[in-house]
């Protein structure tokens, strides 16, 4: 891994919560579908996010950052980023895209856990010959406001037919008729046995322990399930 600095190009919000960063790298960069940098505040603060893209012709690197005043601990780096520049750390987790595998694939994020989804979806879609098995993407958000990238991905399950979205929804309208609940509830709805299911889980830590101890009952198999929260947990 290395610290490169970058150049922030392009900052916008997504919903009032979540900012979506564009940082071009002064050098080349290196990392796999799935895997995070840490924005280098001072030599003992390094703070993680998700790479919110596959990797790129361009070296570009695009971040989702929830961050609100009350949430210093990102809002801070948003701030810094508004300076114009920022250097990153660059590649850490282990809980990356294992491409071939032959497993159909799960993704399941929660909030702006999506960006770690999206840098593995957006990779096996356009990065591979075609999707040989299925894969499908579980979004869970508070309301449907906050599923800030919902028609996008609408329309890819439309144009691609081993992608599956499901969107999942807290506090759902009257006339929402998808899932509702917690995001982990409704792959458990979903599927009666996970044991030949490849998982890729982002969001709290508390779903993420939560995914490892109910999906027991459905058959995972633990050198199946991937998430960079299993390495604290």
């Amino acid at each position: 891994m290395a610290d490169i600095l970058c150049r922030v190009e392009k900052m916008e919000a997504l919903t009032p919560a979540v900012i979506s960063v564009t940082l071009v790298p002064e050098a080349k960069v290196d990392f796999q579908p799935g895997q995070y940098l840490q924005v280098v505040m001072a030599e003992q603060d390094k703070r993680p996010f998700s790479i919110a893209n596959a990797p790129r012709e361009d070296n570009k690197l695009e971040l989702q950052i929830g961050a609100t005043p009350d949430n210093p601990y990102a809002y801070e780096v948003v701030e810094r980023m508004k300076s114009g520049s920022i250097t990153v750390s660059i590649p850490h987790g282990e809980a990356y895209y294992r491409d071939g595998s032959g497993h159909p694939v799960l993704l399941i994020a929660g909030g702006t856990g999506y960006s770690y989804a999206r840098s593995i979806l957006h990779y096996a879609l356009h990065h591979t010959a075609g999707l040989a098995q299925p894969l499908t993407l579980y979004w869970g958000t508070r309301t449907l406001a906050d599923m800030y990238e919902y028609k996008e991905l609408l329309e890819l399950a439309k144009v691609n037919e081993h992608f599956v979205f499901v969107p999942v929804i807290e506090e759902a309208p009257d006339n929402w008729h998808g899932a509702q609940g917690w995001v982990h509830h409704a792959v458990m709805d979903d599927f009666a046995n996970l044991a030949d299911y490849q998982i890729y889980v982002a969001g709290r830590f508390e779903m993420a322990g939560a995914i490892r101890e109910d999906f027991k009952n459905k058959g995972i198999k633990t050198e199946n399930l991937f998430g960079d929260a299993y390495a604290f947990i």
